[in-house]
């Protein structure tokens, strides 16, 4: 899908060099995949203590060889 972003061209040329990337398009791509990890990783820590467990269950019961 082609698309015309207007990018800060120091931001640009930072992340370049600080990622070894080969071009824009590479640096863009890696950014957006770390910052989509950035909101997952967000989302599992906002259900610590949310979530609710029997601390009777028996896990090791459960598995079968």
């Amino acid at each position: 899908m082609a698309t015309n972003l207007a990018l800060d061209d120091r931001l640009i040329n930072e992340a370049l060099k600080a990622g070894h990337h080969k071009s824009k398009k590479e640096a863009v791509t890696e950014a957006l995949r770390k910052y989509i990890n950035i909101l997952k990783q967000q989302d599992i820590f906002a259900s610590f203590g949310k979530i609710s467990f029997d601390k009777d269950y028996d896990y090791k019961k459960g598995r079968s060889r």
